[in-house]
Parts: structure tokens; C-alpha cells; sequence
């Protein structure tokens, strides 16, 4: 298989996954990023170039939200997904022949603390405050284009697990140091998707040319947080781990310059699009997923 497809700020924890699966398909990458060495966000022409007979765009850029959020801060991520997303919007309206498919990145926080029910495309309720504004921003800007030769959908990813990076070395981490227990209540709910998923899935819309919009990138079988803590203790055959109470991670989240909300929203979020469309998750449940990126011998299939 040959083509091109543009990943833009796909340098991070997704993009590097990426970019080495449809490398390995035969894909031409080209990327658009701030480092050296890729086409820069202030180079239009060469965004337009890198752009003209494209299979796909993939859009994942935004400055990680692992932040405390004042008002810089705040800025920076607003800033940082919107901009991108214009500046690619006006580059896909000037090709002559534009991308196909243009995936953009959104996030499964845009649903409210949800302890009660889980939220779909269809029913799910949006939630309040900054994370849930950046989101809303973000997917106003994307669909705000009128691209009549270049599908667009929106994927609200979820809490991304694989081995090298993401949120799985703070968690491995906690374990280890006998940290393991349950965060603030424990009743939140945790969505998540392996990262392989997220190449699947991605990979299904670009093969159904019926499909676009909204997507819940999450596995169809989120757990709590006492869950997951027990999970991974069992995957890292550690038999206890303390319990952070919610002041312990008001304070600690002081310490390392980020906000607790990223551990204690409850995101209830399920993949009622994809499912119904007919995706298969190749990774479903949380054990078997835990056993693949921490290379257990255990037959997790």
C-alpha cells in the first residue's frame, strides 16, 4: 500500500504510535509540528504542499493539559488546539485536492462528572468549566468548515494506555512505591482506550467513507478508579497499595504542577457510535490490556 498521510503535531505519545504503524503499511508521514526538522505551523505553503493528494490528515496537536491551569497556562491550551486547527482548515480549503479524510483530535472530558449513567454521541451530557470549554472550542472550530472533498470526524479520546508514555509510567510508578490504592472516592469512573485502538479506529473511519462527526474513543467496558488501582496491582503482583485521599492529591498536585481533576472527574464514556457502526475492539476489557503493555506471559487474547 502506498500514500501520504500528514500527522500534525504528531510527534507526542499518539502520533510516534502512528506514525510507525502506517510507516509499516507503506505510508508516506510527513509531519507539522514546532520541532525542528517538520514542516512549521507558520510555513502555509508548505502545509498546502504536504497536504494536496493526501489520503488523510490526522490532527493531534495541543499542549498537554498536565498543567496547573493559570491563566498562561490556560492560554497556551486553548490557543493550541484552536489555532492548529484553523491554520489546517485554511490550508485543506486552498488544496486543489484535498485530503480525504480529515481526523481532528477532541476529548472525552467534554461530558460532565458522570457517576450516574454513562455518556454516548447521542445522549451524553456536556459538562462545565475550563477543560469542558477548550473541548467545545476546539470541535466548534474543527466543524466549523465546509469541506465538500474532505470527510471530518472528531474523536473524544479518552484516557490513552500503551507502553512508552502516557499516563501508564505515573500509574506503574504508584504501584511500585506501594501508592496503589484508590484516589480521592474511588467511585469515579474511568474511560480509557489502548493505543492500538485508537489506530483502529482510525483506521475503520478512513475504510467506511459513509461515516463522520462526533466518535467516544473509549472502551465499551470502563471500570472505577478502585478498579483500575486493583487491576494494576494485580498485573504488578503487588498485593496492597495506600489509599490517596483527596486532599493528599490536592496537595501533591500542587507539588508536580498539575490538577486533580485529571484524576478525580469521573469520565462515564462509552463508544456507542463505533459500536453500533460495527468496530471490534481489539483490546476491551482493562485486564487484558494491562497484561499486553506490561508484557505479562499470562494468554491475555
Amino acid at each position: 500500500m502506498t500514500g501520504k498521510i500528514v500527522l500534525a503535531g504528531g510527534t507526542g505519545f499518539i502520533g510516534t504510535y502512528l506514525s510507525k504503524k502506517y510507516q509499516q503499511q507503506g505510508y508516506e508521514i510527513i509531519h507539522i509540528s514546532r520541532q525542528p526538522g517538520h514542516i512549521s505551523w507558520r510555513d502555509h505553503k508548505g502545509i498546502v504542499h504536504a497536504l494536496e493528494q493526501a489520503d488523510m490528515l490526522i490532527n493531534l496537536a495541543g499542549k498537554s493539559v498536565d498543567c496547573r491551569y493559570t491563566d498562561k497556562n490556560k492560554k497556551a491550551i486553548m490557543d493550541s488546539r484552536t489555532e492548529t486547527t484553523q491554520l489546517l482548515g485554511a490550508a485543506v480549503l486552498a488544496c486543489k485536492q484535498p485530503p480525504a479524510l480529515w481526523i481532528n483530535s477532541s476529548t472525552a472530558t467534554i461530558y460532565r462528572h458522570a457517576e450516574d449513567r454513562p455518556m454516548t454521541e447521542a445522549g451524553g451530557e456536556i459538562g462545565t468549566g475550563f477543560s469542558v470549554e477548550v473541548a467545545q472550542a476546539w470541535e466548534q472550530t474543527f466543524f466549523a468548515f465546509k469541506l465538500p472533498a474532505t470527510r471530518q470526524a472528531a474523536l473524544r479520546i479518552s484516557i490513552v494506555l500503551g507502553e512508552d508514555g502516557g499516563v501508564m509510567t505515573p500509574y506503574k510508578n504508584l504501584v511500585r512505591f506501594g501508592l496503589g490504592g484508590i484516589q480521592g472516592p474511588g467511585t469515579q469512573r474511568f474511560s480509557w482506550i489502548h493505543i492500538e485502538d485508537i489506530y483502529g479506529i482510525i483506521s475503520f473511519l478512513q475504510a467506511r467513507e459513509d461515516l463522520s462527526g462526533v466518535f467516544n474513543c473509549a472502551s465499551p467496558n470502563p471500570v472505577t478508579n478502585r478498579e483500575l488501582m486493583s487491576e494494576l496491582r494485580r498485573a504488578m503482583n503487588r498485593k496492597f497499595g495506600l489509599p490517596s485521599p483527596k486532599w493528599l492529591l490536592e496537595l501533591g498536585a500542587v507539588m508536580i504542577q498539575t490538577e486533580t481533576e485529571l484524576i478525580l472527574k469521573s469520565r462515564w464514556v462509552i463508544p456507542e457510535r463505533l459500536e453500533q457502526e460495527g468496530y471490534e475492539f481489539k483490546f476491551p476489557r482493562l485486564d487484558q490490556t494491562l497484561r499486553s503493555i506490561l508484557h505479562l506471559a499470562e494468554d491475555w487474547r
